[in-house]
């Protein structure tokens, strides 16, 4: 049987299999069984949620990490979110992207899914900013433009 071995700080934020939870002093906990769980910066607020693709990521963290009544629900916003913003977006890569971490999640690989999301919302932020669409692949051409309204 494998481990996982995780090391938190003081104040780090986790949430597992619905559960959150908050260190109080630094910690050193050991996954000896499967569970869904993201932690630190990987944990969105709902307040957080606020651009088109941030709200994507959100109702994927809930997918993931939710509890089980909760995960069907934020599937179908997930699916609702992605063609929205695959409609409205110029840009195919970040289309193809989305449409692969709808794929992932689907498909229960909600970790890749939810990397795949926070590309995209790097590359929303910097269109968003003004700044030049940044490349989602190393190497690729920059997107053209993520729309920000969904």
């Amino acid at each position: 049987m494998s481990t996982l071995v995780i090391e938190l700080r003081q104040d780090d934020l986790m949430v597992m299999n619905g559960a959150s939870m908050r260190f109080r002093s630094r910690t050193r906990i050991e996954l000896t069984t499967r569970a869904r769980f993201l932690f630190g910066k990987q944990v969105m607020s709902p307040e957080s949620a606020n651009t088109p693709a941030r709200r994507i990521y959100f109702a994927l963290q809930c997918a993931y990490v939710g509890s089980d009544e909760d995960r069907d629900g934020a599937m179908e916003q997930l699916r609702e979110l992605i063609a929205d913003f695959q409609a409205a977006t110029t840009s195919t890569l970040a289309r193809a992207m989305l449409e692969r971490a709808l794929t992932l999640a689907e498909t229960d690989d909600m970790y890749a899914a939810l990397k795949l999301v926070r590309r995209v919302m790097q590359h929303e932020a910097s269109v968003l900013a003004g700044v030049g669409a940044l490349p989602l692949i190393a190497g690729a051409e920059p997107a053209r433009e993520i729309s920000a309204t969904p």
